[in-house]
């Protein structure tokens, strides 16, 4: 895109974000002109209430200044159950990254080797097919009952929901190899680990990156609802705690802060993988 195109668009998106900013911050302005008994009880209490009543929901300022709050102590820890949101994202993407690097350690041989022979894929077809619908979350009680760890049972299910993609793109991204490219290197005589390196990963490897970064927004998706159902530490857990606490201000603090990382997690996958693709 040119260089203008991409001012213009970065202006937009200002423009979108203020303008959600401001009807955000009107929503949540305080009701006014309406008397009823408990504003003529506040007058008489010399309450500021009967100006009108505040919105149950925080406004922008209100997270703005949790935000902060926030950003200024992420890592204390106070008690088991009392730790800032900079531990509790690291507990998360910790965790997401251990799943997912799990799940390259098997995906991509796996895919490989179904990608370069007919027989094998035939073979796990039917496993993939009746593995991949199921919900991640399903595996979890099963991964408690096994593993007997919260932790390492949501690591499982990163493991799991990684897995899939991952396979799937890296199958697909070897079987699709051009056959000009291996009538080369068989006629060359090059071996076939050789093959595998210098032909065939190269050629399939935005096919595969594709997949990892497809993979790697579902298991930050994943986390979250895991961490609530198991609990204990993470993000999922912190946004369900205050739930408890009914601090809605200190939830969308997590939100934006999942968002952000989420973001930035599938922003370093897409850079490698224009990194790893052919030139047009």
């Amino acid at each position: 895109m040119p260089r203008s195109g991409r001012a213009a668009a970065a202006i937009l998106s200002c423009l979108m974000f203020v303008v959600f900013v401001a009807i955000w911050h009107m929503a949540t302005l305080p009701t006014a002109g309406v008397q009823t008994a408990d504003d003529e009880y506040a007058k008489l209490l010399g309450s500021n209430a009967a100006k009108g009543q505040k919105s149950a929901f925080p406004s922008p300022k209100d997270v703005a200044l949790k935000m902060w709050e926030h950003a200024k102590d992420p890592f204390f820890v106070r008690g088991t159950n009392d730790q800032g949101i900079g531990i509790q994202l690291a507990y998360s993407v910790g965790r997401v990254l251990f799943g997912f690097g799990l799940a390259v350690l098997v995906a991509i041989p796996v895919g490989f080797l179904i990608g370069m022979s007919p027989l094998f894929y035939r073979a796990f077809d039917p496993f993939i097919q009746v593995l991949k619908p199921i919900s991640p979350l399903a595996w979890m009680p099963l991964a408690l009952f096994t593993i007997k760890d919260s932790a390492t049972s949501s690591i499982f299910v990163i493991f799991i929901c990684s897995l899939w993609p991952m396979l799937i793109n890296t199958a697909f991204g070897v079987s699709a190899v051009r056959r000009e490219w291996l009538n080369v290197a068989r006629t060359l005589e090059v071996s076939p680990l050789r093959k595998a390196f210098q032909v065939v990963l190269p050629a399939a490897a935005p096919t595969i990156m594709t997949g990892m970064r497809i993979s790697v927004g579902i298991a930050w998706l994943v986390i979250v609802a895991a961490e609530m159902l198991v609990g204990g530490t993470g993000i999922g857990y912190f946004v369900w705690n205050e739930w408890n606490n009914l601090s809605i201000s200190n939830i969308l603090c997590a939100i934006l802060l999942i968002g952000l990382v989420g973001m930035l997690l599938d922003q370093i996958l897409a850079w490698l993988t224009q990194a790893v693709s052919y030139p047009e």
